[in-house]
């Protein structure tokens, strides 16, 4: 439902974009507020991610984890034209312009690599929409087959090849309070990473959540 889901978006969000000549920009957007696509969300800080491990008190009875990838050694696999654009710009992560210099501009491009037993992942940069991203320190990766999961992408790769160092870190139930709460002493919260009303009121609502 890809395509359909990303023209819908199109057809009715055109007023609040002034940039959209290619997908990975429409695509940006649209997983910024929430639509479901193939992008996943990154970050470049552990903190971050430690805060999204610990956000929900609902999940606070489970383990939560945090995944760490190295994006560049993920580069390697990519095709020689990829590695010439990052190559040209001294990169080693992409924005949505090198992304539609290397791999086209829309995702039909991207599918179109996808062959027998070779995928690929790319991980690039977001233009900055709002205050959001930025105070998040956000990147998105995509995969070339939008059936494939990362962790199984990242678990084929073959010891023969470029290797990918990627860990996934547990965060044990037990002390989940314990994060949550220095993250807060820190400053690491809804109301600073997300900013606005929404993001002061979603702070408020859990800080305030009484504690089983």
């Amino acid at each position: 439902m890809e395509r359909n889901l990303l023209k819908q978006f199109q057809k009715y969000a055109h007023k609040q974009i002034v940039e959209r000549d290619t997908d990975w920009h429409w695509l940006s957007v649209a997983q910024h507020h929430g639509l479901p696509t193939r992008l996943l969300d990154w970050t470049y800080s552990p903190y971050v991610a430690l805060h999204f491990a610990v956000s929900k008190i609902e999940d606070f009875g489970e383990d939560g984890a945090i995944w760490k990838v190295n994006y560049a050694e993920a580069h390697q696999h990519l095709n020689a034209v990829a590695k010439s654009v990052l190559s040209k710009f001294g990169a080693s992560i992409f924005s949505t312009n090198m992304l539609a210099d290397s791999l086209g501009n829309c995702v039909d491009a991207l599918d179109a690599l996808h062959a027998p037993n070779y995928d690929f992942a790319v991980f690039f940069e977001p233009p900055a929409l709002d205050d959001r991203i930025v105070n998040q320190f956000a990147y998105f990766s995509v995969l070339s087959d939008p059936t494939l999961s990362l962790d199984d992408w990242l678990a084929s790769r073959a010891p023969s090849g470029p290797t990918v160092n990627w860990a996934k870190i547990i965060i044990p139930a037990s002390i989940k309070w314990e994060v949550r709460d220095k993250l807060d002493q820190a400053n690491l919260n809804e109301r600073t990473l997300f900013g606005g009303l929404d993001g002061l009121c979603s702070w408020l609502g859990r800080h305030y959540w009484p504690r089983p």
